[in-house]
């Protein structure tokens, strides 16, 4: 079976995770995927496929005869959909033999213009994938489940020699606790990648700092019209707190290696007002600068309005991969090697957020990003092709084939 005819099936699975919720996973209906999976994997002969009580999807492929001391090498891609955009009822869309031009989604008349994504263009004569314009298409991140589950089934069907494969789908992705709860001993694997990237041939070692920071703003309210030297508006000064952060360091004036403050919500009245903000950099040294420019601006307005006046609640979320893969870089290089076989070039690109590898790079599993061949991710233009996904499969394949021979 291809790999997007495994995708076709998956993608009408309603899998979107919640990020209010409480429980592990967030919602039980990931757990419709995962048991599809265990069953699907212990059918290929994963005699050891499992759900775990959080919604994990774990199974090992042993390896053939004569490679049983390669390390176990590991793939992973998350079962959930983003909250941004419906993932109830996807309807897949095959445009087959595709002319590269304009796309027009037909449930609801909405066209991708290929000014607006010229990546459409190199796609001429592929089958591309698209949802029907009412909902995201789900290929992050059910275009890597399938691929490995495509790459597992071809191992086997073709007697290909290999060390031991570790395959886990995980929950819970989307809403940032996809690695919260990985079991990184009981996976078996030395090292991983996580499918969860964009084109085909994209790798990603290097991803953001990130934190997370509450401003909270006391404030004292009289009545206005007697309000002169003795009213302190919160909302003032919060605006006050935010307009110290530097203008330019903001998302919408930023790209590549650029970090940013991102003010995320802001509520408030007279009395108290609040404003939440996530912070990014890849840099861990601007990084940290950035945390302390948050509070010194806290620090001059209690010197100002008096103490406690600006609370500064910050707390850091994940942390860059990229020094935890170094001493692995043997990642990184057979991961070029794999793209190259399989008739592509890599590109190394920085990913402007996180990725469960980072999370599981600090655990103890170094796990770059690979490419799925998607684009568009979150929202009704999102769309693969038919022929990128049998190219990621290729460059799992070739991964394989690489690390049976490391020791």
């Amino acid at each position: 079976m291809r790999a997007y005819e495994r995708f076709l099936r998956y993608a009408q699975v309603y899998t979107t995770s919640d990020p209010d919720s409480t429980s592990h996973p967030t919602t039980a209906r990931q757990l419709d995927l995962a048991n599809i999976l265990q069953k699907e994997l212990l059918d290929l002969g994963l005699t050891d496929a499992r759900v775990d009580e959080h919604g994990y999807v774990y199974a090992t492929l042993p390896a053939t005869a004569g490679y049983e001391q390669a390390p176990g090498l590991g793939f992973i891609a998350h079962m959930d959909t983003a909250p941004d955009a419906s993932g109830e009822n996807v309807r897949p869309q095959l445009h087959e033999n595709y002319d590269g031009g304009d796309v027009t989604l037909p449930a609801t008349g909405a066209v991708m213009h290929v000014s607006e994504f010229p990546f459409l263009a190199s796609m001429k004569g592929q089958t591309l994938i698209t949802a029907d314009g009412t909902t995201l298409l789900g290929a992050d991140d059910k275009a890597g489940v399938a691929e490995i589950v495509t790459m597992v089934e071809r191992l086997q069907s073709e007697n290909r020699p290999h060390g031991k494969i570790c395959v886990a789908f995980t929950p819970d992705e989307e809403v940032g606790q996809g690695a919260d709860l990985f079991d990184v001993q009981g996976f078996g694997a030395a090292w991983a990648y996580t499918m969860d990237g964009d084109d085909v041939g994209e790798i990603n070692y290097e991803n953001f700092n990130a934190a997370g920071a509450v401003v909270t703003v006391h404030g004292f309210s009289v009545h206005p019209g007697s309000a002169k030297n003795t009213m302190r508006n919160a909302q003032n000064i919060a605006i006050e707190y935010h307009n110290a952060l530097p203008e330019f360091s903001r998302p919408e004036h930023t790209e590549g290696y650029e970090g940013f403050f991102h003010l995320c919500s802001m509520v408030g009245d007279v009395t108290e007002a609040k404003l939440g903000y996530i912070v990014r950099d890849h840099d861990a040294a601007r990084f940290e600068a950035r945390k302390s420019q948050m509070q010194h601006i806290a620090d001059c307005l209690n010197e100002k309005y008096g103490a406690g006046t600006v609370e500064l609640d910050l707390k850091d979320s994940y942390r860059n991969m990229v020094e935890q893969i170094k001493p692995h870089f043997h990642l990184i290089e057979n991961a070029r090697k794999a793209i190259q076989a399989a008739g592509l070039e890599p590109t190394e690109t920085p990913v402007r957020g996180g990725t469960d590898g980072a999370t599981l790079s600090y655990k103890g599993l170094p796990c770059p990003n690979l490419g799925t061949g998607g684009f568009n991710f979150h929202g009704p233009f999102e769309c693969i092709t038919v022929e990128k996904m049998d190219q990621a499969v290729e460059v799992l394949l070739n991964l394989a084939d690489l690390y049976k021979d490391h020791t």
